[in-house]
């Protein structure tokens, strides 16, 4: 149960380290992205082992922060004194979701361009900031250059810094604070026990 957040770190890491790798053979324009994708997966030194590592690593990290909120709800690890760790913790999954959503754009093909077609029009239902924040994400009025290059832009960039600072917050707060005992062990002691050791 405690491996989960370490996990999920491991799997961030993960995913930065390959996709500093794959930035180096990404295009982010509309007529070349596919092409650098195919590139990279059939003619790259290691290239489809390297995306592989990245597509279905993000997969992993997804089950993996929700597995580890899931720990974290069921132990109670989100009340006093960890109430902000908890709401880091949210933040983290938000910006986790927000990594697969842009990193799904990416390839350019007909299923990534679509799909996004669809996520960008379901965020634009939203009340009050729905309309701006489908503007702010297609970048103008229509799907095309922009798009792209702004969702690699959030992708490879403004994201990864959040997170990366978010988690070392969020790994403070827990060197400080200690863990929570199971829920099995609070009532034989456990909870007088993890502050003694804290």
């Amino acid at each position: 149960f405690y491996t989960l957040g370490s996990a999920t770190m491991f799997a961030f890491l993960n995913q930065a380290v390959t996709g500093v790798f794959l930035a180096m053979y990404y295009d982010p324009s509309p007529t070349q992205a596919y092409e650098s994708i195919r590139y990279t997966t059939n003619e790259a030194f290691l290239g489809e082992f390297v995306r592989g590592m990245h597509k279905w690593g993000s997969s992993v990290m997804v089950i993996l922060i929700f597995l580890h909120m899931a720990r974290t709800f069921f132990f109670g690890a989100y009340k006093y004194p960890r109430e902000l760790n908890w709401v880091i913790g949210g933040v983290l999954l938000i910006l986790t979701m927000v990594m697969s959503f842009t990193g799904y754009l990416l390839p350019f093909d007909q299923r990534s361009y679509w799909a996004t077609i669809v996520g960008v029009n379901i965020n634009g239902t939203g009340p009050v900031v729905g309309p701006y924040l489908s503007d702010f994400l297609r970048g103008g009025a229509e799907f095309g250059a922009t798009t792209l290059s702004r969702f690699y832009a959030i992708h490879m960039m403004m994201i990864p810094g959040a997170i990366a600072a978010l988690i070392g917050a969020h790994l403070y707060l827990v060197a400080k604070l200690g863990t929570t005992a199971p829920p099995w062990l609070k009532s034989n002691g456990g909870e007088r026990l993890e502050q003694d050791r804290v």
